[in-house]
């Protein structure tokens, strides 16, 4: 007998809101300028720039999450487990991005940044992985999600960026830059299941 399905409503709706939370610290942790001109902004461009990421990376993951869900059949309690251990990895987003925000393009908080992507990223893949394998092998979903060359390579210039951040913390930024451009637009391999269905 196989695992029981469980609706997919409630972990939509919960990772909505944690997702929504995310956000909503990272936006809380923007200090206002002292001043009142607009030079006076010019220190928070660092900061501003750190949210600016963080955000376009918080969004892409609810984007595809929201269509990795609406092409799913149904969950387990192992799927919920994976979808909590992405939300973990995510909720540290906005920690990292204050550290940078703080210290600038030092090295410890920009390796850091890098190594909490690469969890989310590799948190992200298991999760679309237990989906893909739950719905079964010839499943729409399973087959959009087979041969991961974009992931794969996302997780490489994770690894890549945190390393050479140890050398130009602003090379290990443009590689984690790269990687948000690279997935902006939802992917389009598990909308075109969508468009199918």
């Amino acid at each position: 007998m196989g695992a029981r399905v469980i609706g997919k409503g409630r972990i939509e709706a919960f990772s909505d809101g944690v997702i929504a939370i995310i956000i909503t610290i990272m936006v809380l942790e923007l200090k206002v300028p002292h001043g009142t001109g607009f030079a006076d902004l010019l220190p928070t461009v660092p900061v501003l720039l750190g949210y600016l990421l963080s955000f376009a990376y918080v969004g892409i993951y609810w984007n595809n999450h929201h269509h990795l869900f609406q092409a799913a059949h149904g969950v387990t309690g192992p799927i919920l487990w994976a979808n909590l251990h992405l939300l973990f990895w995510m909720s540290l987003i906005p920690f990292v991005t204050s550290w940078i925000g703080e210290a600038g393009d030092a090295v410890a908080p920009v390796a850091s940044y890098g190594f909490i992507l690469l969890l989310t990223a590799a948190a992200y893949r298991l999760l679309a992985t237990m989906l893909a394998r739950h719905d079964g092998p010839g499943s729409p979903l399973a087959v959009a999600l087979s041969g991961d060359r974009k992931g794969r390579t996302s997780l490489i210039l994770y690894a890549a960026g945190i390393g050479v951040s140890f050398l130009s913390p602003a090379l290990g930024l443009a590689s984690y830059v790269a990687v948000a451009l690279m997935w902006f637009m939802p992917d389009r391999r598990v909308e075109r299941v969508l468009l199918r269905d």
